[in-house]
């Protein structure tokens, strides 16, 4: 047994009363977090192993309450003990939406997420969380350069590639902080929600919540890094979840148009954030798994790339010689 999971052991056995325990893998997480299943007598928990030199578990729990407060399904905080970074809490079980979804489920499971996902933006309360400014905006879309481009790829980047970047990232930027402000989870898609017998979904991995542009939430969880759907489809929820933003005055005198844009854009951030961080999972932790959602997701960014004059040199570069050498790499991991 480990160090951290002898010290998490002991401490369950403290808090549940009882050495008759048991600890089996509940998920994997693309952060330096551990779940473990915790079974007593029929009963089951979750135990959150929260390494404290890089994680705070306390976020975590303060959220978890704070957003079950407005109505959200987050998991309950049955114990705490934020120092050794341990969390025990309620366990929402094992159907998570990505295994749940499908042409005749979508439309109900995505029409409770984003009920939820308006509770989220319209209770909230969003004292002391942080905001999602340029500088975090800016150093996200630098991981796609340093893991993806550099890392990854070893791709030599020349002035010419710095300079498209550089624009790149203004166009980003510029867009994402010219939309309203709410509450952004910040990893709002088909992994973190869980089909529950109640209130469902049961919403996870919300610690590092943010305030932030309105689209953020709802363009990870529609174009999902690890699902995707037809455009159209796509497109019919979004402008669905539009209509119903602006009857509750999350949206004010805006147009489709302009909160297409807003979507588009802020899903080549997030898409060009997630394609750094797969490849960071590689080469530094050594999960591979993410590295087989690069494609899908890059694509997503070629394809809004497409739709707009001032990014279509972009997308182009993209197709090349990205996707080759992106190619050349995966096929070393198969």
């Amino acid at each position: 047994m480990s160090e951290r999971k002898a010290a998490l052991h002991a401490w369950l056995t403290e808090v549940l009363g009882t050495e008759s325990l048991e600890l089996t893998p509940a998920s994997s997480d693309a952060s330096f977090r551990r779940y473990w299943r915790v079974w007593r007598d029929g009963e089951t928990w979750i135990a959150m192993d929260a390494p404290p030199e890089f994680e705070d578990c306390g976020r975590y729990a303060d959220l978890a309450r704070r957003f079950h407060a407005i109505g959200v399904n987050t998991p309950e905080i049955q114990a705490e003990a934020r120092k050794q970074g341990f969390l025990l809490i309620s366990d929402f079980g094992d159907r998570v939406y990505l295994g749940e979804l499908n042409d005749q489920t979508a439309d109900r499971l995505y029409g409770e997420a984003l009920k939820t996902l308006e509770i989220l933006q319209t209770r909230t309360p969003t004292e002391g969380l942080p905001h999602y400014d340029a500088p975090l905006l800016a150093r996200e879309l630098g991981l796609f350069r340093d893991w993806l481009l550099q890392g990854l790829l070893e791709l030599s980047l020349d002035e010419r590639d710095g300079e498209r970047l550089a624009r790149l990232e203004s166009i980003l930027i510029a867009s994402a902080l010219e939309q309203p402000c709410v509450c952004v989870h910040r990893d709002y898609h088909s992994r973190n929600l869980m089909l529950t017998e109640n209130a469902s979904p049961g919403v996870l991995d919300f610690q590092d919540a943010v305030v932030g542009p309105i689209t953020y939430d709802l363009v990870s969880l529609l174009r999902d890094c690890y699902i995707a759907w037809p455009e159209p489809r796509v497109w019919d929820w979004a402008l669905g979840y539009f209509q119903r933003a602006t009857e509750s005055g999350l949206l004010q005198a805006v147009e489709p148009e302009q909160f297409r844009r807003w979507f588009d854009l802020m899903g080549m951030q997030r898409h060009l954030k997630a394609c750094g961080i797969f490849a960071r999972l590689s080469l530094r932790d050594g999960k591979h798994g993410y590295l087989a959602d690069i494609p899908r997701t890059l694509g997503y960014v070629r394809d809004v790339a497409g739709r707009y004059p001032e990014l279509s040199a972009f997308g182009d570069w993209l197709g090349e010689p990205v996707a080759r050498a992106l190619e050349s790499r995966l096929a070393s991991h198969v």
